[in-house]
């Protein structure tokens, strides 16, 4: 029985793969990638690797094996990740493996805005295959927010159409504990986490505290909808992406991304990082 991370070298992957190698030797540990040279490193501490793409389906036959416990990281092509789910459920199945995870949305089938669309179609697709499941409802990360400051200090605004809504986000590396936590511990089979910050933060908080971190002024710029989606395509930002960001933030209005049942922080036995915090160590970097 091997614990098998997909989407190993992605932005959260790579942080369940370290969590794992804090609690698990590294022999039981395998990360499926779709280029070995990007997970050399991991390679070279003793973590199996298997290369495979969502994409082609073929690729992954024999990835999984009998007994496995696996990760299944949601695909980033918003669009495709439905049936690039379904050959990853596929091939878990036909494994039969003893458990997948999956790292859903905040929200689970409630969750109404684009972008949860895919997610709720992936819980179904896996309660219909009839695998031991996990789902790892996952909130925001407060990297989405903190990953580009520079244009929030240019213009010294955070734009946004989600009013006065809030987000109870957290860092990544909270929820790459959690996701450890679930493939290493017991209890969890059959079991559905929403997954979110301790905290929920407005963007007039968000303004503020940004610019307590940096010492410089940021504000909070409310706009409407049309006028945040020109903004985001004025900046470059592809319009069919920068529709779903639009749709995201009139989601966080109706308060979709606020919850706060503190699933994370019972998972990974600690607070979950405030966003001061992430916001410190983002603009110290």
């Amino acid at each position: 029985m091997s614990i098998v991370v997909t989407g190993a070298t992605g932005s959260l992957g790579r942080l369940v793969v370290e969590e794992l190698l804090a609690r698990v030797p590294a022999s039981e540990i395998v990360a499926v990638v779709r280029d070995k040279e990007k997970a050399a490193a991991l390679a070279a501490r003793g973590v199996e690797l298997r290369v495979a793409d969502y994409s082609e389906p073929a690729t992954l036959a024999g990835v999984f094996e009998s007994g496995d416990r696996v990760l299944l990281i949601s695909g980033s092509e918003v669009g495709r990740r439905v049936p690039q789910h379904t050959a990853v459920i596929e091939a878990a199945k036909a494994a039969g493996v003893a458990q997948l995870a999956y790292t859903g949305i905040l929200g689970g089938p409630d969750a109404d805005f684009t972008l949860a669309d895919e997610h709720r179609a992936t819980e179904r697709l896996i309660l219909d295959s009839g695998l031991p499941y996990t789902f790892l409802r996952n909130g925001w990360y407060t990297e989405n927010y903190t990953a580009n400051l520079a244009p929030v200090l240019a213009h010294g605004a955070v734009v946004s159409n989600a009013g006065e809504g809030r987000v109870a986000s957290a860092a990544r590396a909270d929820y790459a504990a959690a996701a450890a936590e679930v493939l290493t511990g017991e209890g969890h089979l059959g079991r559905a986490y929403e997954l979110s910050g301790d905290v929920a933060w407005s963007f007039a908080e968000y303004a503020a505290e940004f610019a307590a971190a940096s010492g410089k002024p940021v504000t909070y710029r409310p706009v409407t909808a049309e006028a945040h989606l020109a903004v985001l395509t004025e900046a470059g930002v592809p319009a069919p992406f920068a529709e779903i960001l639009v749709d995201v933030d009139h989601a966080i209005e109706r308060g979709r991304l606020a919850a706060t049942p503190g699933d994370l922080s019972r998972l990974i036995g600690r607070p979950t990082t405030p966003l001061s915090v992430s916001l410190r160590d983002a603009s110290a970097a």
